[in-house]
């Protein structure tokens, strides 16, 4: 080979190895790209929704104000709109559905752990996280086949017996009404509030669990002063997800509440919620005015629903953080 041959070679080699290096530093910018877009996309939809959802309750924000937040009075006839009976039906419902749900949650999240063996542990694990998956629709059709009656014939009467002196416990055994659409609440956001306490006290360190067995703690004191304290941020913001989910359900509780716009002392009375007249309504929206309210309605739902959802977060991460700091 001659000398003027090799440096020819090692020139095509360089200029092989550059337009290489280009391409890629292209590809490299092209891939940057397109992530940034879909991250601003992720950004755009929400921020796009509330511009829609303030655009089109306009109307109601003019003449209403925030007396549309106080008022019980929902005639579309003569267009007077109060949002109250749906935020009452909407918040009952779902604390219903925190105070029954968070113990049985706690207990399992507790029990899959730190007690159960481990041969079960991812079976009972996927059951529970199953229950998510199954249809709002469908929970609700369950609801009215097969929880009503149960409610009507046995719960109802019974605590209508029982507790039938306080005002939270009078009238009637319907099936139907705020205390149904919480307990079919209740089953559907067991799994969200079980599967986020579980992680949280799977982070917390084996150190934690290990030095209180050494000092002679059994199990239950074990979880009580070494997981628990250490995970109690996290718990609550798995609750507040729960909370979240139950806040904004829509067609299991359209199918359980009674969807009757009235503020009522007792739970077994028929409510309303935001989510439920927003899906019974809209199509019927005849006039400006009426869309304008269930927009108005959409736009509180989602504020809460948002506020609810970051404040979980922020406690989830924060929790996972302090007890990585601390392993």
């Amino acid at each position: 080979m001659s000398t003027v041959e090799v440096p020819m070679q090692q020139a095509a080699s360089t200029a092989s190895g550059g337009d290489a290096a280009r391409g890629t530093r292209s590809a490299d910018r092209a891939f940057r790209v397109i992530l940034t877009v879909f991250g601003l996309t992720v950004l755009a939809v929400p921020t796009l929704m509330v511009l829609q959802l303030v655009r089109s309750s306009r109307l109601a924000i003019d003449k209403f104000g925030l007396a549309f937040l106080t008022g019980t009075v929902w005639d579309p006839a003569r267009e007077e709109f109060g949002a109250l009976p749906f935020i009452y039906g909407t918040v009952v419902s779902s604390l219903i559905a925190i105070a029954l749900a968070v113990p049985v949650s706690l207990g399992l999240a507790i029990f899959l752990s730190d007690l159960a063996p481990h041969r079960i542990r991812k079976p009972l694990g996927f059951m529970v996280e199953l229950l998510a998956a199954i249809p709002s629709v469908v929970y609700g059709f369950w609801g009215l086949a097969v929880l009503r009656p149960w409610l009507q014939e046995t719960i109802e009467p019974f605590l209508i017996k029982h507790l039938g002196f306080l005002p939270l416990f009078e009238g009637p055994p319907l099936g139907i009404g705020m205390f149904a659409a919480g307990v079919i609440l209740a089953i559907m956001i067991v799994p969200t509030i079980t599967s986020v306490s579980r992680e949280v006290m799977q982070a917390v360190p084996q150190l934690h669990r290990e030095a209180a067995v050494g000092l002679g703690a059994s199990a239950w004191d074990t979880i009580r002063y070494a997981v628990l304290p250490s995970a109690r941020s996290g718990i609550i913001g798995a609750i507040i997800l729960g909370l979240n989910r139950a806040l904004g359900e829509t067609m299991a509780v359209t199918m359980m509440i009674g969807n009757a716009p009235k503020i009522s002392a007792s739970i077994f009375h028929p409510g309303y919620s935001m989510a439920s007249v927003i899906a019974n309504e809209f199509v019927e929206a005849t006039s400006d005015m009426y869309v304008a309210a269930l927009s108005k309605i959409a736009l509180l739902l989602f504020g809460v629903a948002l506020l609810l959802n970051l404040f979980a977060r922020w406690l989830v991460s924060s929790t996972k953080s302090k007890l990585e700091r601390r392993a």
